[in-house]
């Protein structure tokens, strides 16, 4: 398409759009698509300023002074781990093979051994390749297997004799960047009870062009069971995967997911790190994976991996696969015997409230509840007709706050005139659209290790409002994914799988009464309408909680409709105090999300690359100081 040696013009254009603020931008593109696209002949495409080689030229790409740093730091580690990468080896084309080899030779931390496994290949170049490769460098060992017992019974025929510290899968096909292994060994040297390293990782084409970068969270446990984001790379500390019980052959073509699962159960997760840099390059297309096995074969052993994985851990959840895609989604147990209080404040709009409400008492499947709706300051008669009306019903109570509007003082008020061991918070502009969504907020509120639950929420067009919250999303926080398609599963599968987050909304959330009130509630002193969600989440993580968004549970949310946008402006200064207020309590956690990757623009509301990224390569660190 004449992109590889564009005309000059063309070049000056794009290196300005790239000085340019990401609204401006998509501004300037509009413009040139509207009016300057049949003068200057120029491909749309050329213009995506946001392109992923465009990302990697400019923040992921080391210079000669970048390799001298990187010496430079890996003379200051105060250990040196020996890392062991194992390759399963069957019949690759010879080039893709030495240029997989080649990645471990030309890493710029240069404590590792490479073992070589041969899986029973045909193809005449193999051994000697191999051979070529273990003569040139005494850290390459080859191990043979003459039968093909299966990818893992292979590899750990290299894992029992491997000699290094930590273990590293590398596929026959794929290539470690080149500060791959410095970056793994500098985290275990400043992190030395860590077992576990994971990155983020790439695809890579036949002709060597990156794409389709996977810029993943910081350990993710909900996300983890859904799908694999540990591998690749995945570093395991050797120790532990031998207590472990190493690859399990009846798990082959999910092996690697399958021991991720047994390593993080014998470890914690203070002992699990994520680097935020792409470390490992995939050839997906070609598939890499030694042992052929199918990709509805995979999903199976992936699905049966976390079924033994909780079977382990004592817990009775159902593990069903996800229509369409090669996730995973779990469905945990629910005890109807906890009683359910949901709380909704409200003042007038009787229609919205009335959908609200019929959604819980006859479409919804979870009987045990009682709706607590509390009037504050309700003027219209159809709304005090509408509460006379459903007061009737045994499950309902109307109570009455008559004090000024504060959103955190109401719901505590609501919470204290409560019964229930789960507390259901719901604006009165939310409607049910599937009969089991309380059924899975409560199943997951009652985990023990769970502070709070939010559900997927919907524009009435059937758009995504709220898929979770981000923090430092376009300032304070954010919904993730907003305005795509409710079942577009987002970016890697993050807008249809159930993950833990920073926080969630308000809108809709449910935790153990207990829990509430160990942490006191929402903040009504300080955040009396913005924010208390998110502070309230951030609270509960500061005890060690997790905050869990469940796609599971969805409804819909006339965002705003009953208390209207033209209420802002003259509440414009308690606005700010609120914003000043998050930032003085969370500033040092608002700019680092560890549920969203410092790659992914916090600007926009649904994924994309960050120019420049929220974290700096620590040898570019090293350099300025």
């Amino acid at each position: 398409m004449g992109l590889d040696k564009p005309p000059r013009l063309k070049n000056v254009l794009v290196k300005g759009l790239a000085l340019l603020p990401d609204q401006l931008q998509r501004l300037a593109v509009g413009l040139y698509l509207r009016h300057f696209h049949a003068i200057l002949r120029m491909p749309a495409c050329f213009l995506e300023f946001d392109s992923y080689r465009r990302w990697i030229n400019r923040y992921d790409s080391l210079t000669a002074q970048d390799h001298k740093q990187i010496h430079a730091d890996i003379e200051n580690f105060r250990r040196h781990p020996l890392i062991s990468v194992v390759v399963c080896v069957f019949n690759p084309p010879e080039r893709y093979l030495r240029a997989t080899l080649d990645s471990v030779i030309g890493q710029l931390y240069q404590n590792w051994e490479l073992w070589l496994v041969d899986h029973a290949s045909t193809a005449a170049h193999v051994l000697r390749v191999l051979a070529e490769y273990a003569q040139r460098d005494p850290r390459i060992k080859m191990v043979s297997c003459p039968t093909d017992g299966g990818v893992s019974a292979a590899c750990n025929n290299a894992t029992e004799i491997a000699t290094g510290e930590f273990l590293a899968f590398l596929g026959q096909l794929d290539v470690l960047s080149t500060h791959a292994l410095y970056l793994v060994a500098r985290e275990i040297d400043q992190h030395p009870t860590v077992d576990l390293v994971y990155s983020d990782e790439d695809n890579i084409t036949a002709r060597g062009r990156r794409y389709d970068p996977h810029f993943k969270s910081d350990w993710n446990p909900d996300l983890f069971l859904s799908q694999n984001m540990i591998s690749q790379l995945g570093v395991f500390r050797a120790e532990l995967v031998g207590k472990v019980g190493k690859l399990r052959p009846e798990f082959d073509g999910s092996q690697d997911y399958d021991l991720a699962l047994r390593v993080i159960d014998a470890t914690s997760a203070e002992r699990i790190r994520h680097i935020p840099f792409v470390l490992y390059h995939r050839r997906a297309a070609l598939a890499s994976n030694a042992c052929h096995l199918g990709e509805r074969s995979s999903a199976v052993r992936a699905r049966d991996a976390v079924r033994d994985h909780l079977r382990r851990r004592r817990i009775d959840a159902e593990v069903v696969s996800t229509p369409g895609l090669s996730f995973r989604a779990v469905q945990y147990p629910l005890d109807s015997e906890l009683s359910v209080s949901i709380i909704i404040p409200t003042k007038d709009r009787s229609d919205l409230l009335s959908r609200c409400v019929r959604g819980i008492l006859e479409e919804t499947t979870y009987r045990n509840l009682e709706v607590i709706i509390i009037d504050n300051h309700s003027e219209e008669e159809a709304t005090h007709a509408y509460l006379r009306q459903i007061a009737r019903n045994q499950r309902v109570r109307i109570l009455q706050y008559n004090l000024p509007f504060n959103f955190s003082l109401i719901n505590n008020w609501g919470a204290e005139q409560s019964r229930g061991d789960i507390l259901l918070f719901l604006n009165n502009d939310t409607e049910p659209i599937e009969a089991s969504w309380l059924r899975h907020m409560v199943a997951n509120a009652r985990r023990p290790e769970v502070g709070a639950v939010g559900a997927k929420l919907l524009y009435p067009n059937g758009r995504v409002q709220h898929g979770g919250v981000i923090l430092g999303m376009t300032g304070i926080a954010g919904h993730l994914h907003r305005s795509r398609p409710a079942d577009d599963p987002g970016y890697f599968g993050r807008a249809v799988l159930q993950q833990n987050l920073s926080a969630v909304t308000a809108a809709c959330i449910a935790m153990r009464r207990d829990v509430f009130f160990e942490v006191g509630g929402f903040d009504g002193a300080n955040l009396p309408v913005a924010f208390n969600d998110v502070d309230l989440c951030l609270r509960l993580r500061e005890r060690g909680y997790l905050i869990v968004w469940t796609p599971l549970a969805r409804l819909i949310h006339h965002e705003t409709a009953s208390r209207k946008l033209d209420l802002m402006p003259c509440r414009y200064r308690e606005f700010l105090r609120e914003n000043d207020y998050m930032r003085l309590r969370w500033g040092h956690i608002l700019d680092r999300d560890p549920y969203f990757s410092p790659n992914l623009s916090r600007h926009d509301l649904s994924p994309r690359l960050a120019f420049p990224p929220a974290v700096r390569a620590p040898w570019r660190d090293a350099a300025h100081d």
